[in-house]
């Protein structure tokens, strides 16, 4: 018999987003086949799951309800959540706790670094949550963060997910110090639907953050995503690879938005595998050194050999 993980089902039992409680409840559409992933393997699932356990670590793929989690920890890949697991913001898309973060906690950047080093990662993804309430949002603790994974697992390469440093002046040249290979930040939706998706954010900021971090070590690799089901058109889509492209974003990801939880924003389409193909033919012709695209791509989905595949494809630019 096959198993099926529904990310509506997984979401834990304790109040995660006090602040939609009292909205009203949208419905959840029945996925279509393509959605839907097998359960993974017992064992290697549950050596990734000991290993994360043992060092007291927050990962995405379980605050975020992601899809691909039984893949992704069968494979022993997961993508560290670091300053706690309450986000400051109140994202209609996000699945992370919302509410009033704890203290940082000044050994995790040791226990990420010892996880690492333990799971004997090619390639990690470090994100956080928006911590909104820290002067430099938590700049400081993703460079530990990096600086530890560098002595702990010297031939790991580190991708960090950052939040968008809103306010946070000299925030992202820390990160960028801190010499990271890949630094990502999410756009997540087409700027006519940040009002209602991404409260508090701002769509030219992050585009700026794209722009200054490409500046700043232009070495690293860029790297941004969006979901698509959530109203936008087909045409916005296409003007935000426009947007990312002019701040030299190098890659691109697309998915498909799921709905975690009734209280969250309703799916407006489930957009096919051969739209998503098209979105990837698209973006590659307007230049990205790479796109990911497809229903079940996530920032960090494949990130270990999508790096690789960036550095020949960098290679062969030169090369040409």
């Amino acid at each position: 018999m096959v198993t099926l993980i529904d990310t509506v089902s997984s979401v834990k039992a304790r109040p995660r987003h006090p602040e939609k409680a009292r909205l009203p409840d949208t419905p959840v559409v029945r996925k279509p086949p393509w959605i839907r992933v097998k359960a993974p393997g017992a064992r290697a699932f549950d050596a990734t799951r000991q290993v994360l356990r043992e060092h007291r670590l927050n990962t995405v793929c379980e605050e975020a309800a992601c899809p691909n989690i039984g893949e992704c920890w069968d494979r022993r890949h997961a993508t560290v959540m670091i300053m706690g697991e309450v986000c400051t913001r109140a994202c209609a898309f996000c699945n992370v706790t919302t509410g009033k973060p704890s203290h940082l906690d000044p050994d995790e950047p040791a226990r990420v670094a010892g996880a690492i080093a333990a799971l004997d990662l090619n390639h990690v993804v470090v994100t956080s949550v928006d911590r909104d309430d820290l002067k430099d949002g938590g700049a400081t603790h993703f460079a530990k963060t990096i600086t530890a994974i560098r002595h702990a697992a010297p031939n790991t390469t580190v991708e960090v997910l950052t939040p968008d440093f809103m306010r946070k002046d000299g925030a992202l040249e820390i990160v960028i110090a801190a010499a990271p290979d890949v630094f990502n930040h999410n756009v997540e939706t087409v700027p006519s639907l940040y009002r209602r998706i991404r409260p508090g954010a701002d769509y030219r900021h992050s585009l700026a953050l794209l722009r200054r971090a490409k500046t700043q070590d232009p070495s690293a690799f860029t790297k941004s995503g969006i979901m698509v089901g959530l109203g936008e058109t087909d045409a916005e889509i296409e003007g935000v690879m426009d947007d990312l492209r002019a701040v030299d974003v190098d890659f691109l990801t697309i998915g498909q938005y799921l709905q975690p939880t009734r209280k969250h924003a309703a799916i407006d389409r489930f957009v096919t595998p051969e739209m998503f193909g098209s979105y990837r033919r698209l973006a590659e012709d307007k230049g990205f050194l790479l796109v990911a695209s497809s229903p079940l791509t996530r920032s960090s989905y494949h990130a270990a050999e999508d790096f690789e595949r960036l550095k020949d494809a960098r290679q062969a630019t030169f090369s040409a």
